[in-house]
């Protein structure tokens, strides 16, 4: 294989952000080890996750970040976003308050690290009844605050969790294949 036909190797770190308890280190954990814990186990700071994955035969080295939400935090949270390829951020369907602080998290991130893809997740959707949901006021934030895209996820189910983290490493495989 000559050098021009091997494969590339590509490491993204991507930035999980939201208010404590919505189900970002499940999210994480669903993703990348097909599992889910019932019990809520605070995040202290941030942790990572590494997960490897082949797209198109490269090798992407995937670094999720998951930042505590908890408001004792904030200080620590521009060292953490340092470096950051994209975000997500995780609301959940249960909680209204979460849902009000998408703005605020979006506006965070995006002055500690400027310009970078953020997708959307509304976590918990395995309890609430769809009918119910108020879609035009999420479409209305997604369109107002560019995000790449929103996905209705599930933790415990798995439902929708494939297909939203799909969305945000296909983007950065595809603006960083062109590079």
């Amino acid at each position: 294989m000559t050098k021009e036909n091997s494969p590339k190797g590509f490491v993204f770190k991507i930035t999980v952000i939201g208010d404590g308890g919505v189900g970002k280190t499940s999210l994480i954990k669903k993703y990348t080890q097909g599992s889910f814990q019932k019990d809520y186990i605070k995040t202290l700071g941030a942790q990572f996750s590494k997960y490897d994955e082949e797209i198109e035969g490269d090798n992407c080295k995937l670094f999720f970040w998951d930042i505590a939400g908890q408001d004792e935090f904030n200080f620590m949270r521009p060292t953490f976003y340092k470096g950051s390829k994209a975000a997500i951020i995780v609301f959940s369907h249960t909680d209204e308050k979460s849902y009000k602080r998408i703005v605020t998290w979006h506006d965070d991130i995006k002055k500690y690290t400027g310009n970078l893809p953020i997708v959307l997740f509304g976590n918990k959707i395995d309890l609430v009844d769809e009918k119910d949901l108020d879609e035009e006021r999420v479409q209305k934030i997604v369109k107002d605050k560019d995000f790449l895209g929103y996905y209705k996820t599930s933790a415990k189910t798995g439902n929708g969790v494939f297909q939203a983290f799909q969305a945000i490493i296909k983007n950065l495989y595809q603006k960083y294949k062109e590079e």
